[in-house]
Order: C-alpha cells, then sequence, then structure tokens
C-alpha cells in the first residue's frame, strides 16, 4: 500500500477478548500496515501501551497469559471492587521501567472515566501505569484508581472506541472492537455479574458504531460473541479470532483500493 506518515489504531475494551486485537495486529503488520497512533480503552489501553512500548505480538500475549487476574492477595474489602486495581502496578512497571507515555516508541492515547465529573478522560503525557490500570478497571470487578486529586475507573463506561484523539492526526485509521453483542436467554442472566456485564456492553454499543464510520478499516470479529470477557481458558483461540477477521477484512480493504 502506499506509505502513510501517521496511520492510527484504535483499541476497544473487552477484557480477556482484547487478546483478538493482538491477532488483528499481527494481520497488519503481515500486510504492511504499522501503526504509529494508539488509542486504546481498558484491555484496548493494555495491549495498546504494550505495543507502543515496542514489544513484540507474542511477548504482549505471554503479559496475558502469565498475568493472574484472581490471586488471593489481589481481593480487598476496603475499596469499590472485589479487586484491588494498584496491586496490579508490579505486573505493569516491569513493562513500563520508566513509567511515562513519553518513552514510548508510538504515541499513545489512554482513556479512563472520571468518577467525579461524569466526564472521559484522555491521558497522553506523564505518568504511564496508573491511567492504565483506572482505563482497565471495569466497574464493581476492579476498584477505582486514584490519580492526583480525581477517581477514575473503565474508560469504556463513556467511551469503548476513542477514535477521537487520532482524528486531526491520522491519514488513515483502523479501528479494531472486540465486544459484538449478541441475543441472550433469560438462563445467561444468573448472576449480578452478568446483568452488570451486560448493561455496561449494550450502553456503550450504540456510541462506538457511530464511529465506526469514521475508519478507513473496521475489524470486528463476531465470533467472539462465544467468548467471555474474563475467561481466560481459550487466549490461543481468541488470538487466531482476530487473526482471521483481519485478514478477511485487509482481502476486501485492498481489493477496493484497485
Amino acid at each position: 500500500m502506499e506509505a502513510l506518515k501517521n496511520i492510527g489504531l484504535v483499541l476497544s475494551g473487552g477484557g480477556f477478548k482484547g487478546v483478538a486485537h493482538l491477532g488483528a495486529i499481527k494481520a497488519l503488520e503481515e500486510a504492511g500496515i504499522y501503526p504509529n497512533f494508539v488509542s486504546g480503552t481498558s484491555a484496548g489501553a493494555i495491549v495498546g501501551a504494550l505495543y507502543a512500548g515496542g514489544y513484540a505480538i507474542e511477548e504482549i500475549k505471554e503479559f496475558f497469559n502469565k498475568t493472574p487476574l484472581f490471586k488471593l492477595n489481589r481481593f480487598t474489602r476496603k475499596k469499590a471492587g472485589f479487586l484491588d486495581s494498584e496491586k496490579f502496578f508490579d505486573d505493569l512497571i516491569t513493562y513500563f521501567p520508566k513509567n511515562t507515555f513519553e518513552s514510548l516508541e508510538k504515541k499513545l492515547f489512554v482513556t479512563a472515566t472520571n468518577l467525579v465529573e461524569g466526564t472521559a478522560m484522555v491521558f497522553s503525557t506523564g505518568k504511564l501505569i496508573r491511567p492504565i490500570l483506572a482505563s482497565a478497571a471495569f466497574p464493581g470487578m476492579f476498584s477505582p484508581v486514584k490519580i492526583e486529586d480525581e477517581l477514575y475507573s473503565d474508560g469504556g463506561i463513556l467511551d469503548n472506541f476513542p477514535i477521537e484523539p487520532l482524528q486531526k492526526q491520522c491519514e488513515m485509521i483502523i479501528g479494531i472492537d472486540v465486544t459484538p453483542i449478541k441475543k441472550l436467554k433469560i438462563s445467561d442472566f444468573k448472576h449480578s455479574y452478568n446483568v452488570m456485564q451486560r448493561a455496561y456492553y449494550l450502553r456503550a454499543m450504540p456510541n462506538s458504531e457511530t464511529k465506526f464510520k469514521h475508519c478507513d478499516l473496521i475489524i470486528q470479529p463476531r465470533e467472539l460473541i462465544n467468548h467471555g470477557v474474563f475467561s481466560s481458558g481459550n487466549l490461543d483461540k481468541i488470538f487466531d479470532v482476530g487473526y482471521q477477521e483481519a485478514k478477511k477484512q485487509l482481502a476486501v480493504y485492498f481489493k477496493n483500493q484497485k
């Protein structure tokens, strides 16, 4: 394809389904597409930060494989969440020893939700790890994160597809959404968590779909409807789903460019 100076990549939230982002990025690179601007929320913020930090696809995949969510010492009774987001700081500092946006190889934007003000906040300068933790703090599951004098939670609450930071800076924008919606059965709602998760993604869907039309290429693997947000047992399959869907959409894209 014609060389472009600035290529943007939007990465949605989606828990462990975010591993599909990695498969899609692998397909993009095989096609000669190397984004240098990345905007992510929640799981997309984690993947985006590691990718912007220069880590290889397999290294990022290994991060998800070896980082346990539910270790006993990560549960908390003193904070507003089952798991203490702060306990994951050490997992990230290993990958980001300088702990700044400026130390990354690619420009990164991380979206989190300011719970006090009720607004979406985009972080792109200064300290890196706490904004990542905040962006990925799924409400009710992970405790909110304090940054300066504000309290932040999952970026996907208000913006699960943060395209805006890229629109004035990139000649091409590629979006990857790993949260397709499917019809459920009444029996699927056995626990309060099932209701909370469903409400979270239903609320995000209309806003995200409106933004898809501003992408030059959108990758949304429908097969991901069969995988859970916090199910870590099928990461290789999730990776392949992202890879195969990206290959398919790239073939259509290049055909239309002729």
